[in-house]
């Protein structure tokens, strides 16, 4: 059976909703996405849809380029899964993509990961339960945990045998770039 390669890349980007998320969980990486592809180019999770707003949120597509996350701390963690498995996550993705407008940000979701209780809202994910929800779609099941639990710490504690970089989204592109660069020259 074919495999094909996702990646779930946590940030950490330093405002003040992401500061304010760390000191609850005492975790430097607290924002979860899934990409499709190792460019970064596929990217999507549960955000502000607008860098000045954190109060517009809902489903995004990621912008790994934009300035705004050029010096963020990241880590990139490169999973395989059957190709099955990676189509049927890919449509679940594409028919969240066609029907953005229908998905809100579950701010409540969250303090119900603090309190340990869930708090259930249709059509609405923060970026950790988005990806967990997004992989419960497949076999593939790295967490044992229902998806309105999961943290993104919980895929850097599941996950840190897949890990390919850890550093700054910038430094991320450049280590990628460089290795394009060997594979073409050699």
């Amino acid at each position: 059976m074919k495999e094909e390669d996702i990646y779930i890349v946590l940030t950490g980007t330093g405002t003040l909703f992401s500061q304010t998320i760390k000191w609850f969980t005492k975790a430097p990486l607290n924002h979860a996405s899934l990409s499709f592809d190792q460019d970064l180019k596929e990217v999507y999770s549960f955000g502000r849809k607008k860098v000045n707003n954190p109060f517009l949120s809902g489903f995004i597509q990621e912008n790994f380029q934009a300035p705004f996350l050029h010096q963020a701390h990241c880590a990139v963690y490169r999973c395989k899964v059957g190709s099955h498995n990676y189509e049927r996550m890919y449509q679940f993705v594409t028919e969240m993509r066609k029907n953005r407008e229908r998905y809100k940000y579950h701010l409540l979701g969250l303090i119900g990961v603090l309190i340990n209780k869930r708090i259930p809202r249709q059509d609405a994910y923060f970026c950790s339960h988005f990806v967990a929800s997004v992989l419960e779609q497949s076999s593939f099941r790295p967490l044992n945990k229902p998806a309105h639990f999961v943290t993104p710490e919980d895929f850097a504690n599941t996950l840190s045998s897949n890990e390919i970089y850890r550093g700054t989204v910038s430094g991320y592109f450049n280590q990628f770039h460089n290795e394009r660069q060997r594979v073409l020259t050699a």
